[in-house]
């Protein structure tokens, strides 16, 4: 049976055809061609002298003999792997007891047989994996326990990055993407449709509350005292990645995603909800033309108000030392934790009048925050900044935690993931976009040109914004006597 390209699973790559199997192993192999000579490289650095010929020998034989052992059903090229640049690095660095004075070329042996047992350990995890069966393994490794893996070892190495300008910035945002975007679908996939924005404000006063935390173990490490600026930041990733994998165990322990998704079914068939997702009858849900024509108008509302706020939030601290000559800590501190206040109130308010009037209201707020600071200087109370960035604060958490149900809202069960990833590919291309365009606008027309970029940007989502028909919560169902009452 042809299976449909993006609806089901492909375990055979040899379906896709060979035309589009050899576009996929070419863009695999240009993917990890970049990474596969990046690894040799940074390790010489650590003083270990890895070949990149024998690096790239090694991986084209070790593709050849995977392609053999998978009957070429899957079209990849092995590359080097970022995982063990911590151990080379770690063998590098010894230099007591029998390592005192060896020399890089003694040391590489080590690491290398420290690469040897971790190929062991592949085999004994494919072994698992031929005794128990995929789903087993994956029901202890999905990709939200992985992400974090990744991303740990993007933020060992940052600190490399930002002395070397290494660019390994996008292993960690690949590794976002592939934990965040799970973990943010699964709100939907266990709350019942009216509740999602009391569920989403949760997920934000939760974000916000590690911002807080890495803004404490910011101070804690010093990390923005002018004598630290060459200061090594492993110690500070190390501890940010320990508190990640701490959340991550408890997560494990607690959370039992079918058993809540079953419940949330349940609940939603007592309240009359609609909740199929379109699995048991093979029915694709597809959008209807307006309803299409709302999530486009919605994806540009978030694309608009993230163009203007993360234009505030990334350029704010160069603005506040050169235009107001003011603290910006404290500022954003206020604006964090005004946030926080407002999250949960915001979503209960949300239930009872609706999320598209909602998140109007959290955007006049914000427009009017940033509106008038286009008009302050350093002759400007600070009192008056701080009030307008608690406004701003309030409005943009009005705005966050509305917008990501809207757009799930318009999905079934079954898509709430791929409407989790368009949701993040709109909100995140905007947060990639603004900070090079405010930051060109600045240079060309002064630092005071901040605050109308965003204020522009904001309006401009109100706009949008109002043509948005779809999305909002729906009352739930009365039954049974309920029914029958009648408010006097």
């Amino acid at each position: 049976m042809k299976k449909e390209l993006g609806h089901e699973a492909i375990y055979d790559a040899r379906q896709l055809g060979t035309p589009r199997m050899l576009v996929l192993g070419l863009q695999h192999m240009f993917a990890m061609f970049g990474a596969t000579v990046l690894v040799p490289i940074l390790v010489q650095g650590y003083g270990l002298p890895l070949s990149i010929q024998t690096t790239l020998l090694f991986a084209g034989l070790g593709t050849l003999l995977f392609h053999v052992c998978t009957k070429m059903k899957v079209p990849a090229f092995l590359g080097s792997s970022f995982a063990y640049l911590g151990g080379f690095e770690t063998v590098a660095k010894l230099d007591a007891g029998k390592y005192a004075g060896m020399s890089g070329d003694e040391k590489l042996a080590y690491a290398l047989g420290g690469i040897v047992i971790a190929g062991l350990l592949y085999l004994v995890l494919a072994l698992l994996f031929k005794m128990l069966g995929a789903k087993k393994v994956m029901r202890y490794f999905p990709p939200i326990v992985t992400g974090p893996m990744i991303i740990m070892i993007g933020l060992n190495l940052s600190g490399s990055a930002i002395n070397n300008a290494a660019t390994c910035w996008w292993l960690a945002l690949i590794a976002m993407a592939t934990f965040r975007s799970p973990a943010v679908a699964l709100m939907p996939d266990v709350t019942i449709k009216p509740l999602r924005s009391k569920a989403n404000a949760v997920i934000n006063l939760m974000g916000t509350a590690g911002g807080i935390l890495v803004l404490i173990l910011g101070m804690v490490f010093a990390t923005s005292s002018a004598q630290n600026s060459m200061m090594s930041y492993t110690g500070y990733f190390s501890v940010i990645a320990g508190i990640m994998l701490l959340a991550l165990t408890i997560f494990m322990w607690k959370v039992r995603e079918p058993k809540l998704v079953r419940r949330m079914q349940e609940e939603s068939k007592i309240y009359g909800i609609e909740e199929n997702s379109g699995e048991d009858d093979g029915e694709k849900h597809r959008l209807g033309k307006a309803e299409r024509r709302s999530l486009l108008l919605l994806l540009a509302s978030i694309v608009l108000w993230f163009m203007g706020y993360n234009a505030v939030t990334s350029k704010y601290s160069v603005y506040a030392s050169n235009v107001l000559n003011k603290d910006y800590n404290m500022t954003l501190m206020i604006a964090q934790g005004a946030a926080i206040l407002a999250y949960l109130p915001v979503g209960m308010v949300a239930s009872k009048v609706g999320r598209k009037k909602t998140i109007l209201a959290g955007v006049t707020m914000l427009t009017a925050a940033f509106g008038v600071a286009c008009f302050l200087n350093e002759n400007s109370p600070t009192l008056l900044m701080n009030c307008m960035f608690a406004l701003a604060g309030i409005g943009w958490a009005t705005i966050n935690v509305n917008s990501f149900p809207m757009v799930v809202e318009m999905c079934r069960g079954g898509d709430v993931g791929k409407y989790t990833g368009i949701y993040y590919t709109a909100s995140m291309a905007a947060q990639t976009v603004t900070p090079m365009f405010s930051g060109l606008l600045m240079d060309e027309l002064g630092m005071t040109s901040l605050f109308p970029y965003a204020t522009v940007f904001v309006a401009l989502a109100f706009v949008t914004m109002l043509f948005v028909m779809h999305g909002d919560n729906k009352p739930v169902a009365k039954k049974g006597l309920e029914a029958l009452d009648v408010e006097d």
